[in-house]
Parts: C-alpha cells; structure tokens; sequence
C-alpha cells in the first residue's frame, strides 16, 4: 500500500533518515517504532509530503509516486494526524475539518451538506463527534477523533497517526483503539509512529524498528516481544519495570490544607483538598485528565495568577499559602510543568539560557556588584553539567530548545530542576512523548532523588507509571481526593473504579 524505498534525509549536519526502508501492507495498522529522534516522525512526513527526501523513492499501491506537499499525499489518499493538533479552538468541528476543502461555492459555502457529510462519518466509524460543537469545548480525546475525521473526510485510505495516545486516558485509549480496529475491518491501512511497547503489542499487526535514522528491524508484532522491541530500540537490554528500594519516609515536608482553587467564573477546580508528603517518599495523583490535577501542581508552585486559592499549604513548617512562585524555588521547591511548550521552556532561547530560568537572578548565573550580569561562563558550565548529568542530545549548549526531541526537552527541564537539590518537587507527567530509554532514565533519577530525602509529588496519566513509582497514591475526581491507596496492595480495576467517582475510600 506504501512503501519508502532507500529515503535519506539531512537538516544541516544531522542525518535524521539513512536510506530507510519501510513497507505497509494493505488493510493492517502497521507500528514504527524508536526513540525520540530516531528518524521515525520524519520518515512519515517525507510520505505524508511535509517534507522532500534528499534521495529515494516513495510507491503508492505499488508505483512510484511524486509527493513533494500534504497536498499531493491527500490526493493519493493518505492522511496524517500530527503529535500536536491543528485545529483552530473558537471554529465547530465542521470548519476545522473543511478548512482547505470547502463545500459550495466561493460565495456561498455549504456547511449543511459538510456538518451532514461529518455525521455520517462519524456514526460510521462510531467517533461520536458533534459537527457543530466548537473545538474549545471538547477533550483531548474528542479533539484527536477530530482529526481523524478530518482525514476520513478527504477520503483518506492511508492514516498516519504520531504518537496517537500521548495526551490519552487509559479509557480514551481503549475507546480509540476500537475506532482503529474498526478502520482496518473497513479496508483502511493505519501507520502509528509510537514507543509505548503495550501499545505495540496490543494493536498492531507488524512494527517497523528505527535506531538513529536507520531501520533495525521488521518484526511480525505476533512473533515479539517488549523486551526484544526495546533491545532494537535502544541497542541494549532495557529495564522495563521501575526497581525501587522501600522508602524511608522522614519529616514531614509538605502539608496542605482544606486548599479550595476557584479559577475565573467560580468553578472549583481543586475543592478541599488536604494531604501530606514527607521527606523520602514519592506520593503519587492518580486521576483521569481534567480533574483537578493541572491546578493543583500549579497552585502549589505559586503559579495561581488565573486562580484564586484558599486553605493552608505549610512548607517545612512554614506558611508559604500566599507566597510567590520565585520565592517557593528559593525554599527549595522545584517544578516539572506538565506542559514543557507553555511553562517549561522558551523554545527560541538556547539551551544555556533555558538551564537558568528560574534561577537567572542569581549564582551561578549572574556575576557584578549586585549581580546585574549575566555570567556567561558560569552559565555555559551550568548548561553543560545538566546536558552532562541527564543524557540531553545533541549535547550543544549553543543550539535552540526546539531543534531538541521531545524527550530531550524533558530532560533538560528535569535536569534543570534536580540540579538546585530541592527539599520538594511537583512534578506532572514526567515522561508525556518521552522514549522507552529516557522513560527509564527519568524513573531512575526519580527514585535517586527520593532516596536522597527529597519529597515527590506526582502527577501522571499513566496509571501503569504512577504506581510504579508511588511509594502512597491519592486518587482525584472532580477536585477531591476520593482514596488513597497503597498501590502495591491495590488493582488498577480499585484504581479506574476511584479514578471514575465509582466509589470513595
């Protein structure tokens, strides 16, 4: 159905597809898989047309084909959905999808006979989607059937999906693996760029392995494994499960109280919450997405200009309630935002200058009486001993932060922030679009700093991660905390249960 056939792709001096080869069969959902920067998201844009190969040749249903834009790969039939979604929030679903494609005429378009053409797709395909709802009202879940239908509506045979789960619920996952499994019964063929290995195994038919622009491996997904998957993956054996240490829970370091976080029409988005986490010990949130957690991780890092906040929050033993977000960092509370494009980095400043936000008031990055220079060595040191510390590639202090993967991103963010030793860190999706290698790095400096007395609280999505790593998980619904459980006594079905408002504990 598509084949990529000897493609070879450079931007400047990185070689990002090294005479790659890859071929889809028709009617399967066909996984490429590889860690973040392994060639894997480039070699489908250069067949979805986003980007021209410097050589080799790209065959649709057996012929060789010209694909030089998105739209010569559309008018063949093939679709892409992006890691990041292109839709435009205030417009309905139906003008987000004919955006390009418009029915009627230039004068007078027909967005009846669309809204009608949407529906029908979407009761085919079972996406449940609302054409006139607008984009701005609906979840991540529903925003990704969106896209989908955007495809399905420019009659779409081929669909490439980039990371498709990344910003998913475990229930949303389930519910978008029936639509794929639906589309394959119906004839379509599915690419999934991905490097969640369950997923792998799970949904596809047969996985494509790259390392480092190359294609290592061609696997039936029936005759794998993880283990062998993340061999190819990262050229090594990798451990798979987090190994931890019983925790030696010490003082308490973080105690909040009867917190109530009202945002601006009123809603309680945190409502009377109280807990405790203590030196030593990593407490987990577990909850679907929405529910509470995004407010309550920002509120605690003074991050509260969209928000009101009332009740208690006592650092150490000391009120820090009304307390500013630098003022936090400088008791020792560090941050991992959730969203490391809008609060954890400036994706035009290079990597130096992104290892000191946060600190760029003081050593080691300012120098002069009353540290009004910034120390540029002393900076570049900083930057390098974070790159050094945490594995970030390329290891180039002077690049921009959004020439780095994802995952390295991450790294930098997480880097920069264990670095200043903190007594507290709030940190939310440590490993969101991360690869299987730094997801296993990442865990490891998680549980080095909690062994190290430092007190972790942690948000994340992936049920199956935060009670690896939670040493107590509370559980959120609707801005409360409704249980908390030992997660090495409880069952994920205890958890989904409690993570669905089924019943409290």
């Amino acid at each position: 159905m598509l084949e990529l056939r000897n493609i070879t792709k450079r931007f400047g001096d990185v070689l990002a597809n090294d005479h790659v080869n890859i071929k889809v069969k028709p009617g399967t959902i066909h996984s490429i898989v590889g860690e973040n920067g392994a060639g894997k998201s480039t070699a489908m844009r250069i067949a979805y047309g986003f980007y021209t190969p410097d050589s080799g040749e790209i065959l649709v249903d057996g012929e060789v084909r010209e694909i030089r834009t998105p739209h010569d790969a559309i008018a063949l039939g093939i679709g892409m959905v992006h890691q990041h979604f292109m839709l435009v929030e205030p417009m309905t679903v139906a003008e987000n999808i004919v955006l390009g494609a418009e029915p009627g005429t230039t004068a007078a378009l027909d967005l009846n006979k669309a809204a009608s053409e949407i529906r029908a797709l979407s009761d085919e395909f079972k996406l449940a989607v609302d054409p006139h709802a607008t984009i701005e009202t609906l979840s991540v879940g529903q925003q990704q059937r969106v896209e989908l239908l955007k495809a399905l509506y420019r009659h779409a045979r081929i669909l490439i999906l980039d990371e498709p789960t990344a910003v998913l619920t475990p229930q949303e996952v389930e519910e978008f693996f029936a639509i794929l499994r639906r589309m394959r019964e119906q004839g379509k063929t599915v690419v999934i760029i991905t490097h969640k290995l369950s997923e792998v195994l799970a949904i596809s038919d047969e996985v494509t392995v790259m390392r480092d622009g190359r294609v290592v491996g061609e696997l039936k997904t029936s005759d794998t494994n993880a283990a062998e998957l993340a061999r190819l993956m990262v050229g090594r054996d990798v451990l798979l499960r987090v190994e931890k240490p019983e925790a030696k829970a010490g003082e308490t370091v973080l105690r909040v109280q009867n917190m109530v976080v009202a945002v601006a029409d009123g809603t309680r988005r945190v409502n009377d919450v109280s807990f405790e986490v203590r030196a030593g010990e990593i407490v987990g949130v577990a909850g679907v997405e929405g529910n509470g957690q995004t407010e309550l991780i920002e509120s605690l890092a003074g991050l509260t200009a969209q928000s009101r906040v009332s009740g208690k929050v006592d650092f150490a033993g000391r009120d820090i309630t009304n307390m500013s977000a630098r003022d936090r960092k400088e008791l020792g509370i560090a941050h991992v935002p959730e969203d490391r494009h809008r609060r954890g980095l400036l994706l035009d400043f290079d990597l130096a200058e992104n290892s000191i936000l946060g600190i760029h008031y003081r050593q080691p990055a300012v120098t002069g009486l009353g540290g009004i220079l910034l120390d540029e060595k002393g900076i570049e040191r900083r930057a390098r001993q974070v790159i050094k510390d945490f594995d970030v590639r390329p290891p180039n202090p002077d690049l921009p932060a959004r020439a780095l993967s994802g995952g390295n991103q991450q790294k930098l963010i997480i880097g920069r922030e264990f670095e200043l030793n903190p007594k507290l860190l709030l940190v939310s999706q440590p490993t969101r679009g991360v690869d299987i290698g730094a997801i296993e790095f990442i865990h490891r400096k998680l549980v080095a700093l909690r062994d190290a007395g430092c007190a972790v609280l942690l948000v994340s999505a992936e049920l199956e991660e935060v009670t690896a790593l939670a040493d107590r998980l509370l559980v959120i619904y609707h801005g409360q905390i409704v249980g908390e459980v030992d997660p090495k006594q409880t069952s994920n079905e205890e958890i989904g249960l409690l993570m669905t408002g089924g019943k409290k504990q």
